[in-house]
């Protein structure tokens, strides 16, 4: 198979998924590598039909690979994820929204787009979680206490673009991050970036089935073949406060195999061609043995070069 991988500055040298990269092209697959953040492209002639048996995007919130993603999925190729997916989850607002429209259990959302619109937000929704809508890694995510403490913060929102604000769901101080690939789900927790007091070694942990039925919800919602998951245990149970489209995989066995993997499968699928026909992945607890593709003996472009 062909590939092209859109490799966001940001992740220009980072593992993942520069490994999945290796590891396809190490199977005698094509790989052609394009960073939209830092080519020049010429949009008329990057996306041709046929060119490529699937896109596959690795970028930060606001980054121009989307873009190209999206140019390759109106020409009717296969994108991973799905490029309107990735659309639905990188707007936090929209994918609450989406969540809230379709049952998942998602908090109260209230968006803005300056911060002094979140002082109308009532008292009685404090504390408030608030972070900007297209923030990723935890940036500019702030837990605030009160009224008074949201207008001493809003010098700092300024320039964030769109916020959201979110009722603060008491929890233990630790994250649960729930990865899932090929159909596979595996949760890992660590320290909160709301709790800096609670200090955890990453880890993987068991994956409680009330939690794993919901992460798999969520996959179905919004479209998502490769994704993570952050949940809360809440007094009512578990409660999704962020989606990710292609994130790390941190602490997932073999993850730059099951990946690369999981990125043939959805080429040989091919694109979807419908709003809403996704599958609903199910949760098994661990990964099949590692068995390389067919060797099509095509010669690999070097991870980092421009297609």
């Amino acid at each position: 198979m062909r590939l092209c991988f859109l490799v966001e500055e940001h992740y220009r040298h980072d593992g993942m998924p520069i490994e999945v990269i290796r590891t396809l092209t190490s199977w005698g697959h094509r790989v052609d590598v394009v960073r939209p953040g830092g080519s020049l492209l010429d949009m008329t002639e990057a996306v041709r039909a046929g060119s490529h048996d699937a896109w596959v995007l690795k970028t930060v919130s606001g980054g121009p690979g989307l873009t190209l993603l999206e140019a390759a999925a109106e020409a009717g190729l296969t994108t991973v994820n799905d490029a309107r997916a990735i659309r639905r989850v990188r707007d936090k607002a929209l994918a609450a929204a989406i969540g809230r429209n379709h049952g998942l259990p998602v908090p109260p959302t209230y968006a803005a787009a300056s911060p002094p619109l979140l002082l109308e937000i009532p008292e009685s929704q404090y504390p408030l979680v608030v972070k900007p809508a297209d923030g990723s890694a935890g940036r500019s995510v702030h837990l605030v206490p009160t009224p008074e403490r949201l207008t001493a913060l809003l010098p700092e929102l300024a320039g964030e673009g769109m916020l959201i604000a979110q009722p603060y769901v008491a929890n233990s101080g630790v994250d649960l991050k729930v990865y899932c690939v090929g159909g596979r789900l595996y949760a890992t927790e660590r320290s909160s970036p709301l709790h800096p007091e609670h200090t955890v070694r990453e880890r993987r942990v068991p994956l409680p089935a009330e939690v794993a039925e919901t992460v798999a919800r969520v996959g179905a919602v919004y479209g998502l073949d490769l994704y993570g998951v952050d949940v809360l245990l809440g007094p009512d149970g578990p409660v999704v406060v962020d989606v990710n489209d292609f994130p790390s995989f941190r602490r997932v066995p073999d993850a730059a195999g099951q990946v690369a993997r999981a990125v043939l499968e959805l080429a040989r699928r091919g694109p979807v061609t419908a709003a809403g026909a996704f599958s609903v992945p199910s949760p098994r607890p661990h990964p099949e043995p590692l068995v390389p593709p067919e060797h099509l003996g095509q010669i690999p472009v070097t991870a980092g070069e421009n297609a």
